[in-house]
């Protein structure tokens, strides 16, 4: 049976990475829950890749309380300390504070916007951003788009979330489809 063709950067790759491209990269998220865990995941890859962070997702979602930000922003030193031993996931202290400084964060935007969603897809009027790039390497580290939403939530107390991390945020989340125009993705998220 002939193998669909998927965006480049996902050809070859492990069963979860597949997996995660041909599922949920690019489909509209309009959870929370769902824009609390990449939020976290995201900040966790900063200098990392994606790969490794996707190996280590669901020691995450145990060690984060199942991407509960009420329940991660009420952590604390002996929570921060138990991450720091928790070989599941990427032991970086600033990054696990970064996470429960971020669910804070989250918390008071949900407040503001009546929910996180709201807040975000604001920046894209409600409808995601197609494009319709051909190869992989036409797509942007970052965009216009991401400098404002990583400077507004910068300006909102957030850490960690820089134009890169909130691109691949808009990307993950559905914001911004960019699944190359070769893709069997591209048609059906693209609504052609």
């Amino acid at each position: 049976m002939e193998q669909p063709v998927r965006c480049g950067w996902a050809e070859g790759k492990f069963s979860d990475y597949v997996r995660y491209h041909d599922e949920e990269w690019g489909v509209p998220v309009h959870s929370d829950p769902v824009h609390f865990e990449f939020l976290v995941l995201e900040s966790a890859q900063a200098g990392l890749s994606w790969a490794t962070v996707l190996k280590k997702r669901e020691a995450y979602r145990s060690a984060f309380a199942g991407f509960n930000p009420q329940q991660v922003a009420g952590f604390g030193e002996a929570e921060v300390n138990e991450l720091l031993q928790n070989e599941g996931i990427i032991r970086n202290g600033a990054k696990i504070r970064a996470a429960i400084n971020n669910a804070q964060c989250f918390l008071k935007v949900q407040q503001e916007w009546s929910s996180f969603d709201s807040y975000l897809w604001r920046f894209v009027d409600g409808k995601p951003v197609i494009n319709h790039w051909q190869h992989a390497k036409e797509v942007p580290a970052t965009t216009p788009l991401s400098d404002a939403v990583a400077k507004d939530m910068k300006k909102r107390g957030f850490k960690f979330l820089g134009s890169t991390v909130m691109y691949a945020h808009l990307q993950a989340c559905g914001l911004v489809m960019d699944h190359t125009t070769d893709c069997f993705r591209y048609r059906e998220l693209a609504g052609l």
